[in-house]
């Protein structure tokens, strides 16, 4: 009822956000500032003449860095945003919701856009005057600027992110002469979009209805979790006072219901009132509370990050089962994504069979043609030599040595003669070998049939 109450306020009179300092602030700055830099400013890196990160979806290869990855590492991907999943699941145990406030996409860009807001329109108070006043020069004269930054921003963020996908330097050449293809356009205009809408018109309802960790991460509370919470026994009961009085001689607590650590929350929660979904784990509130108690020269730490046990007086376990097994988990996962990279093939080989069954050559011989795609994944060109394995009776013919560049895909057609004029078998299985011709441990093995009638 409390949460339905809050959005109907919200939906009522929106946020409007006050401006303050602190410790948490700053940190969250910083978190942002390093995100926005390896956002915007990676893709821009070269590595050995082309795109150091790039999801090249039209080659079906993936560059980070000097690694290329191959749809046949797909697997290797899926690892890592488990071991992202489980590193997510084992820091909401230990310190509540911190991703959302400090790292989550959704709340840094919402943060930037609210800082779009004051610059343009004011702190909080302006604003509200100016959202309350009637339309006039001046308000249509804020409000055009306020969403021209912001949709500047949306064209930054969607021309970056769309530029992972495709070379970015290109793409913004042929955004900005008007040359763009349809697909990119589209592409470029819908990331644009969603961060305006998102971060803009959205905000909080993102993360209020639409986010489904604010569903599930009160499963993996527990009483040792840390969260932004506000200490009743030391606040209560609340109300104004002088500066320099003694409030428990009042019958108060140290809270002074100034209600600022409700007018800086991003998402309009009044902390005092207890855990809520809504609450996004930004501290924000505590900032603003700890500013009041040093002007009041109390002891900071009224509203702060706290578990249920140091609330009820008790004391925080900070090692326990469920964060130790997390942990484990994400130490094994690591170290066997970290044995995979070291172990994955540098080179690939597919080999495909013609769909003719067979055919006869010059020599009388029945013959077999093959596809073969060999893909060098390293960094640098690389000689291989091609040969079949325990092929007794075969006699491989094409190109057994060549060269591939780096991270490139060829592709080789060979064929395949049977040399006994009576096979054993219809449909016998060949064995082709890849191998490195300066680096021997460097191999791929791929098998196919060989197809012979059996009587000639």
């Amino acid at each position: 009822m409390t949460e339905r109450i809050h959005a109907i306020q919200i939906a009522a009179n929106g946020i409007h956000t006050r401006s303050f300092t602190g410790l948490y602030r700053t940190l969250r700055i910083a978190f942002a500032g390093v995100l926005f830099v390896l956002f915007f400013g990676t893709a821009w890196l070269d590595w050995n003449g082309r795109q150091a990160v790039l999801w090249d979806l039209a080659d079906s290869k993936f560059h980070i860095f000097g690694a290329t990855f191959w749809p046949q590492d797909f697997i290797l991907l899926s690892a890592l945003l488990i071991i992202c999943a489980f590193g997510l699941f084992a820091i909401t145990v230990y310190a509540g919701r911190v991703w959302c406030g400090y790292s989550c996409p959704q709340s840094t860009w919402t943060w930037l856009f609210m800082w779009c807001e004051k610059v343009t329109e004011g702190d909080r108070n302006q604003r509200i005057k100016l959202a309350a006043a009637p339309w006039s020069l001046t308000k249509l004269a804020r409000r055009t600027l306020k969403h021209s930054l912001w949709l500047a921003i949306g064209v930054l963020t969607g021309l970056t992110f769309v530029g992972y996908f495709t070379p970015i330097r290109p793409l913004a050449q042929d955004l900005f002469t008007l040359q763009l293809s349809g697909v990119a356009l589209f592409w470029v205009l819908f990331f644009t979009a969603a961060t305006y809408i998102n971060a803009g018109l959205l905000r909080e309802a993102v993360c209020l209805h639409m986010c489904p960790y604010a569903r599930f991460q009160s499963v993996m509370f527990d009483k040792d979790t840390l969260a932004v919470a506000y200490d009743p026994r030391r606040g209560e009961a609340r109300g104004p006072r002088k500066k320099g009085s003694n409030p428990r001689a009042q019958g108060l607590g140290d809270c002074i219901d100034c209600t600022l650590c409700v007018q800086v929350c991003p998402t309009g929660i009044d902390i005092r009132d207890g855990l809520q979904m809504a609450c996004i784990g930004c501290a924000a509130c505590i900032d603003a509370c700890d500013n009041v108690m040093d002007k009041m020269g109390y002891a900071r730490g009224l509203i702060g990050y706290k578990s249920e046990h140091s609330l009820q007086g008790g004391t925080t376990h900070w090692l326990r089962p469920r964060l130790l097994g997390y942990a484990a988990a994400l130490v094994l996962m690591i170290g066997a994504l970290v044995v995979a990279l070291q172990l994955r093939p540098m080179v690939s080989l597919d080999v495909i069979k013609d769909r003719g069954l067979f055919r006869e050559n010059a020599q009388g011989q029945i013959e077999n043609i093959y596809l073969l795609k060999v893909i060098n994944k390293t960094a640098q060109t690389q000689r291989y030599h091609l040969r079949l394995l325990d092929a007794e009776g075969f006699e491989l013919h094409g190109n057994s040595e060549f060269s591939i560049p780096a991270g490139e895909m060829s592709e080789l057609p060979v064929s395949v003669a049977m040399l006994t004029e009576r096979p054993a078998s219809s449909s016998q299985e060949l064995a082709f070998e890849i191998r490195d011709s300066d680096q021997p441990a460097v191999r791929s093995v791929a098998r196919s049939r060989f197809v012979a009638p059996l009587n000639r």
